[in-house]
């Protein structure tokens, strides 16, 4: 039988670090998920899930155990996301004109007959991944956890630790933004 979380927690704090493999092997997966959400580049994404899991590691002695491990665990990627793309957001190289041949061919057929252009979904994907490399690091963690994740706000609350009218505040911006965002791809093209 395998020792449950709260077991394993137990003897990593007394000072046995190898109990601390299965948390890392169980949870591994989820932790990556979350982190390809907000980064693109492979090296990026394991910059983050390495620092996930030496701040976990790290803060486990704060870990009190009124939730499931999981959740302070995600709560804690989120935040590390979050301060990644705080950290990136100078750094990042973003073309406002230049839509690959896919991106233009989608906005066509939408702005043409917005019903009929679902067909190519991977040139959405392209254009939505561009828009959110656009959007500020508030802005693109909240569309992350409201629109791609598709958490409550309640949910979103609990997660970054704002109050559930700041993360409305901040779902609103962001969509706001983005708006913006995409005004900008197209302005030349449809405006």
């Amino acid at each position: 039988m395998d020792p449950t979380d709260p077991e394993l927690i137990a003897a990593v704090l007394k000072g046995d670090a190898a109990s601390f493999e299965p948390l890392v092997k169980k949870y591994l997966p989820r932790v990556f998920a979350t982190a390809r959400r907000y980064a693109r580049r492979d090296s990026e994404v394991e910059d983050i899930v390495q620092e996930v899991w030496s701040k976990a590691f790290l803060k486990l002695s704060s870990f009190r155990g009124e939730a499931p491990f999981e959740h302070w665990l995600m709560r804690l990627a989120v935040h590390t996301c979050y301060d990644f793309l705080r950290a990136h957001q100078r750094n990042r190289e973003t073309s406002f004109t230049e839509l690959s041949d896919a991106e233009t061919g989608w906005l066509d057929r939408y702005v043409a007959d917005p019903d009929d252009a679902s067909e190519s979904a991977a040139a959405a994907k392209q254009l939505v991944a561009r828009l959110m490399e656009m959007l500020s690091p508030p802005a693109r963690l909240i569309i992350t956890l409201l629109e791609i994740e598709d958490k409550s706000v309640k949910e979103i609350s609990a997660l970054t630790g704002w109050s559930v009218p700041l993360v409305k505040v901040r779902a609103f911006r962001a969509r706001a933004e983005m708006r913006k965002c995409l005004t900008k791809i197209t302005r030349d093209k449809y405006l």
